[in-house]
């Protein structure tokens, strides 16, 4: 079982099992999210050649299908590693092209702004006219659950500390990491986020990478839109190697005299000295996962909307009432004591942003789904 889950423990009873369960469809919920969110950023590499090429002739309208069964097939070979600290190297790749597509986003914003020669945009956002103030209602409850899918690291966060090394103690080198990447990620985030805004104002896209057009410079918004794609690669195997451990460590307590569950096959290959080990049950369950998020993903292509769901289920349970909860249990935190009203507030405070954060993106989705034809639709 998971570290996380194992962790939900402290709080015991019916509440365990719920926390468990969130965990699991959260990140089951993520590699959904990057599954689409990986298609768009390689649709936006092949339009832009395709207008380069034509001269703004052809409007290149295709379908976001292929590109998810290509991303789907790239993570079922990667879904035979077996386990965290087989894909460390992964995740150092996933992280640079972080830094990557974030520095030419936010380089580009910058840029942008200053051809415009003013900021676009107002601080209380688009304005009514351009929508209704009905979809102006769901677009902000909906943004806030994008904002609150930044935190879904949170999910995966005692899992990797799980495999640190010590010394020294995985507790402390935990915290120095949280505290360096929340800064970093947060101030990079946040200047793309304004940025962007600034230079697109009310039309600014959900990947702020598309807005700045396909003709100059092309070629760096195709670098950008490529380390996206290879972030998001890596990024799919950190969320769903949970779920592949519980799953298979209960197939073998459960079948523990069964070869096709626990027997490892040797497979040589010409030139390769030591041979590649294959388990019938983790490959076909590993791949059989994959192409279910892939299905899905094609299902309901809409980014913003479907982020704007997985952020608002996974905030406020994960991210702040189990937390709390633990600590105050820990900590023997007494009930009524100032700290325990103040602990309370923030996770009733948490709980209404996500309410109103599932209706808005709940909404979308079925605003999308009225126009979108399940593998017809192009883009």
């Amino acid at each position: 079982m998971p570290y996380s889950v194992r962790l939900c423990g402290m709080i015991g009873g019916f509440r365990f099992k719920i926390c468990g369960l969130m965990q699991f469809l959260n990140l089951f919920g993520t590699t959904i999210g990057y599954t689409i969110a990986s298609s768009i950023s390689m649709m936006a590499i092949k339009r832009s050649n395709c207008f380069h090429e034509s001269g703004g002739k052809n409007p290149c309208h295709m379908s976001s299908n292929p590109y998810m069964i290509m991303f789907g097939v790239t993570e079922i070979l990667l879904s035979t590693i077996k386990d965290f600290h087989q894909i460390w190297w992964l995740s150092t790749v996933a992280a640079i092209m972080s830094f990557t597509y974030s520095s030419i986003g936010l380089a580009l914003g910058i840029i942008q702004v200053a051809a415009n020669g003013v900021f676009k945009g107002s601080l209380t956002g688009i304005s009514i006219g351009a929508v209704t103030q009905t979809q102006k209602i769901w677009r902000t409850f909906q943004a806030l659950g994008d904002i609150a899918f930044a935190y879904s690291y949170s999910v995966v966060l005692i899992e990797i500390q799980d495999t640190v090394r010590s010394p020294p103690a995985e507790s402390k080198t935990m915290k120095n990491a949280t505290r360096i990447s929340i800064a970093v990620t947060t101030t990079f985030y946040m200047l793309c986020g304004c940025m962007g805004y600034a230079a697109f104002g009310d039309a600014a896209p959900g990947n702020l990478l598309t807005g700045f057009g396909f003709y100059n410079p092309f070629w760096l918004l195709d670098v950008a839109n490529a380390a996206i794609v290879v972030h998001l690669v890596g990024a799919y195997q950190v969320f769903a190697q949970p779920i592949f451990a519980f799953v298979e460590k209960q197939a073998a307590a459960r079948f523990p005299d069964s070869d096709l569950v626990s027997k490892e096959f040797e497979i040589r290959f010409p030139g390769v000295r030591s041979p590649y080990k294959v388990n019938v049950f983790r490959t076909v369950f590993r791949s059989c996962f994959v192409v279910l998020t892939t299905v899905i993903s094609m299902l309901m292509p809409f980014f913003n909307d479907v982020v704007g769901i997985l952020g608002a289920l996974a905030f406020w349970p994960l991210t702040v009432y189990f937390p709390v909860e633990m600590y105050i249990k820990q900590r023997k935190v007494e009930r009524w004591s100032m700290k325990w009203v103040c602990l309370q507030m923030l996770s009733c405070g948490c709980l209404v942003v996500t309410v109103v954060a599932g209706v808005g993106s709940v909404v979308g989705v079925m605003l999308d789904l009225k126009v979108y034809k399940p593998f017809k639709t192009t883009y």
